[in-house]
């Protein structure tokens, strides 16, 4: 196989990857088979640091949508990335994967507090860090949690693992014309308005220069692939 494009990734996976074909929750097949494919990245020797959606078990806009206070829906939805961290933990661990849950909003009952130097430190030492809480913040996305860590850790590049192969002219879901683009520059994300990220998540990696990279994780192996500029994806750069 091709040598290998990024060795340090910051992945970020949608909450809603994790249900599987079910309406909500965690679906620990799923799970254990994403499990399987950041295995086999870390096997191939890559830095693997990750940031799991909630949207699976709460999504903070949804709430605040019902008439709860958004930062109280945010907070909400920031314990279930915790959630979901401690899933994948579980999973990654039951197969030999070291891995460790730093979380931005502090519990040290059940996972580590988010160190930055810690986290550098279990990346050398070829453990997973699994990102939970966001930002800490409310009004932040998970999109820009993702970012924010991304440029913490110097990554190479942001990965992000969703249901569809790569971003397109509009949903593939609702409009059967949707073409897929193979690369874009983040100004062409931001003009025309692409639903990859929220814009302050673009903005960061722009002006980071980090690489951003959407796949599917639903096809197994495909990470790994995509690592070695193999499969299908779109690559977000300074340069179309």
């Amino acid at each position: 196989m091709t040598k290998l494009r990024y060795k340090k990734v910051l992945l970020k996976v949608s909450g809603e990857v994790l249900m599987g074909e079910t309406a909500f929750g965690i679906d620990m097949p799923t799970v254990e088979a994403v499990a399987e494919d950041i295995k086999q990245v870390v096997e191939a020797g890559v830095e693997l640091s990750l940031v799991i959606g909630g949207g699976n078990i709460f999504r903070g806009m949804a709430g605040a949508a019902k008439g709860m206070e958004r930062a109280s829906a945010d907070y909400m939805g920031m314990l279930a990335t915790v959630m979901n961290a401690l899933a994948m933990q579980d999973a990654l661990e039951r197969i030999g994967v070291q891995t460790r849950v730093q979380s931005a909003i502090p519990m040290p009952t059940v996972c580590e507090p988010l160190i930055r130097r810690r986290a550098q430190r279990h990346l050398e030492k070829g453990r997973v860090v699994i990102f939970a809480a966001g930002t800490g913040n409310p009004f932040f996305t998970t999109d820009s949690g993702a970012a924010l860590r991304a440029a913490e850790m110097q990554s190479d590049a942001l990965f992000k693992g969703t249901s569809v192969d790569g971003v397109y002219t509009a949903d593939p879901k609702k409009d059967k014309t949707a073409t897929r683009y193979d690369r874009l520059t983040y100004h062409d994300v931001l003009a025309k308005d692409l639903k990859v990220m929220d814009a302050s998540a673009i903005s960061l990696m722009r002006e980071n220069k980090i690489p951003i990279v959407v796949f599917s994780i639903r096809e197994r192996g495909n990470l790994l692939k995509v690592l070695h500029g193999q499969g299908v994806h779109t690559v977000i750069t300074e340069d179309s």
